[in-house]
């Protein structure tokens, strides 16, 4: 699985909205680490933007 994949994946899985297909997919995968990382980055990202979204409106 590219680190592509597991971004798309998990930015699926993140919002609820994962094919029940690609869900048994990701778990025949032999590592978990590219959704980890993936997870990490999303979440990282998420809390940045919203960060972002309530400076610009309290500025």
């Amino acid at each position: 699985m590219t680190l592509i994949q597991a971004f798309k994946s998990a930015a699926a899985a993140f919002f609820g909205v994962q094919k029940s297909e690609s869900h048994e997919k990701d778990f025949e995968s032999e590592t978990p680490f590219p959704f980890i990382l993936a997870g990490v980055i999303l979440a990282i990202g998420l809390v940045l933007l919203l960060i972002t979204i309530v400076n610009i409106v309290l500025w």
